[in-house]
């Protein structure tokens, strides 16, 4: 089978298990989304969307967030992993979208990259999900689902992202990457991983690898696998961590 064979048979399961694959980061606008994005950072969807009402109700936008001190900020994400660097990029991300954007969050990579915290998985997925634009955010999930399905080498995040755009239509990108991390997180963990249980990891994965995650496997996550492959299921309500 070749790697567009294999793309093309992913593609077609992930259309039947998650066909409209839900945001998962709860929010009401593009800074929202970009607050939520930057907190997810080893972090969970489920942990960031408990702490991001009460911190939207203090500061739900660029300008009120603007005029805070990153010590204000704290109490609300301590939960999270990295919560002080967190609430420092926050601040001064606010900041800069009022002084350089009218404290509007800006639609292009390059001026998204610039803001202090946002790296280009930040940037992919609100030009995505904030935006319509096509992009393709690698986290951890894809970074190993696309090695795991010999979609891609995946040496590096940079990697990955080229090779399955390059595989993907470019209207489903936008879709596909959320479809991959549900089924990662239903079907294909990090951990306890039974690649002969996978529906897809069963007939993609190569036999080597195959052969070493058995040796280390245990059994599948099936009550997850069930509940995930329901329709409208959101599986980041579970939540694991980027």
């Amino acid at each position: 089978m070749t790697r567009e064979e294999r793309a093309a048979r992913v593609l077609a399961i992930l259309e039947e298990r998650f066909p409209a694959p839900a945001i998962p980061l709860d929010h009401g606008d593009a800074f929202q989304l970009l607050v939520a994005v930057i907190l997810s950072a080893q972090c969970t969807d489920a942990r960031v969307n408990q702490v991001t009402p009460a911190l939207f109700a203090r500061a739900g936008s660029a300008a009120a967030m603007a005029k805070l001190r990153a010590d204000q900020v704290l109490p609300f994400i301590r939960s999270c992993g990295l919560a002080p660097s967190k609430a420092k990029n926050l601040v001064a991300t606010s900041r800069a979208l009022v002084a350089e954007h009218a404290g509007e969050v800006p639609r292009t990579f390059e001026a998204l990259e610039a803001l202090p915290g946002v790296g280009h998985k930040t940037a992919s997925v609100v030009m995505a999900q904030a935006f319509g634009e096509p992009a393709f955010p690698v986290d951890t999930h894809i970074h190993r689902l696309a090695g795991r399905w010999q979609l891609s080498r995946a040496r590096n995040v940079d990697e990955v992202e080229r090779d399955l755009k390059a595989l993907f239509p470019r209207e489903r990108w936008n879709a596909l990457h959320l479809q991959i991390i549900y089924f990662g997180r239903a079907f294909c963990p990090a951990r306890g991983h039974v690649p002969a249980a996978c529906p897809i990891c069963a007939w993609a994965m190569s036999a080597a690898r195959a052969v070493a995650e058995a040796k280390h496997g245990s059994k599948p996550p099936a009550k997850k696998a069930k509940k995930y492959a329901r329709a409208g299921t959101n599986p980041a309500r579970a939540g694991t961590s980027r």
